[in-house]
């Protein structure tokens, strides 16, 4: 199948390892220019090599640093086709452990930060009456996960912006959705803790995923033959997600 991706130009966010990184390195696959961002400048630069991107070394919590990532990776590239928003998760605990910092920093470097990257990306998608917006949030936005009251309650905010924008822009040729990765095998989830064998057997396929599997659904959502897949949140999960 022909994505029609060559030539398209991507910028995905939080790229320098795990999902991100496997996004932009399938992009770059079928042929599209992509710039990726992360908070670790050797890290993100040692990836932009390794795939063949531009990087740029970003802290997108502060107010405002979304936009402008986004209006320089446009200057750099001549303007911004795909934008794929995946930030890392914010730190775990119970809600008597998070302070009102936490708060504020979760929200900001998960929610504002999106906010500032679409609205820096969004007119250059209607002039040219085309583009895609992915956001990568979390089971957690569906299925609130025990001891990321953070992530449970930030993330299906992403979920209302990604319907409620997504019928503002439709009309323009511009598709917005959220993909939801389940537990799949990244730094993160080591992070986590949490025990590959226990957890497999909890999800229906029996294992945990692969970032490349999770990469193959951003790819696909950013093509051609999907423009008409438009304000959903899609999971790649393995069938662990029991709601419908």
């Amino acid at each position: 199948m022909d994505f029609g991706l060559n030539g398209k130009r991507a910028l995905v966010t939080g790229a320098s390892r795990g999902l991100g990184r496997a996004i932009a390195s399938a992009l770059r696959a079928e042929g599209a220019q992509v710039a990726i961002c992360a908070r670790d400048e050797k890290r993100v630069q040692a990836t932009a090599r390794e795939i063949g991107a531009l990087g740029f070394a970003r802290d997108l919590t502060p107010r405002g640093a979304g936009v402008a990532l986004a209006e320089e990776v446009s200057l750099r590239l001549g303007g911004i086709d795909i934008l794929v928003v995946n930030t890392g998760g914010p730190p775990t605990g119970t809600f008597e452990a998070q302070g009102d910092a936490a708060w504020a920093e979760a929200f900001e470097g998960i929610f504002m930060s999106a906010v500032g990257l679409i609205r820096a990306s969004l007119s250059g998608m209607r002039e040219r009456k085309w583009g895609r917006i992915i956001i990568v949030t979390s089971i957690a936005g569906k299925e609130p996960a025990p001891g990321l009251v953070l992530s449970n309650a930030i993330r299906p905010a992403l979920h209302g912006l990604t319907n409620a924008l997504s019928r503002e822009v439709a009309a323009d040729g511009i598709t917005v959705n959220a993909i939801l990765p389940g537990y799949t095998l990244t730094e993160r989830l080591l992070e986590l803790g949490v025990d590959e064998r226990k957890l497999a057997d909890q999800i229906p396929a029996k294992r945990v995923g692969k970032a490349e599997e999770f990469a193959a659904l951003a790819v696909f959502l950013a093509s051609e033959p999907a423009a008409y897949i438009c304000g959903q949140a899609i999971a790649c999960d393995g069938g662990f997600l029991q709601s419908i």
